[in-house]
């Protein structure tokens, strides 16, 4: 956590210097995602076979909050980094056993867009993620295998006066998976963390 946040700060540090004296914009954002992690895989531990389950997530709505600083290149161009909490959540439907399976995690988009037709804007870049907690209900899950992972978002957007919206989508590109074993059944979980969601957000210009 703390290095996610030093990475912000650097960011940041890093606009403020490119933009010799040009505007820069601190706000406020929040919003929801809609959409999945990826899917669990159970294998029976307690056969003599190798028996494997496979099943992708359901969708589910999380929520996301956090600030940003938006730093004008040119009057068309702009770089846009953001700290944010976001809770995602999925389910999955095992043998007629639905699991739910939440992540709490830092997010770090570094977004560089671009304006058209003054009020619309287009947008896209890397976002650093620092995963927090990740919860399987019923099931103990261990450490996911990387902390830190990276994933990339682009969207549109608007802007009227102080007040914006964007819906964007993203998508994980490290490969993150938690792995446990099930108690209660004895077998072994694994459970592919990578977002793969849309994401609506809007924001308020201080």
């Amino acid at each position: 956590m703390k290095k996610a946040i030093i990475l912000f700060f650097i960011t940041v540090s890093s606009v403020t210097m490119a933009q010799n004296g040009s505007g820069i914009t601190f706000g406020l954002k929040a919003g929801l995602n809609y959409g999945d992690n990826g899917e669990i895989e159970i294998r029976d531990l307690t056969g003599a076979g190798s028996n494997i389950i496979t099943e992708d997530a359901n969708d589910r709505i999380g929520y996301h909050f956090g600030v940003f600083l938006r730093g004008d290149l040119s009057d068309k161009f702009y770089l846009k980094p953001e700290l944010q909490y976001t809770k995602n959540s999925s389910s999955y439907t095992v043998d007629n056993r639905k699991l739910g399976y939440d992540i709490q995690k830092l997010d770090l988009p570094i977004l560089a867009g671009v304006r058209v037709l003054k009020v619309f804007h287009v947008f896209g870049g890397p976002s650093l993620q620092y995963m927090v907690e990740n919860d399987l209900d019923d099931v103990r899950l261990g450490d996911v295998k990387n902390e830190f992972t990276i994933g990339f978002q682009f969207g549109t957007g608007i802007q009227i006066g102080p007040f914006n919206a964007d819906i964007r989508y993203e998508r994980g590109f490290t490969d993150n998976q938690a792995q446990a074993i099930d108690t209660n059944t004895g077998s072994d979980v694994r459970v592919d963390s990578r977002p793969n969601q849309f994401i609506l957000s809007i924001g308020l210009d201080l």
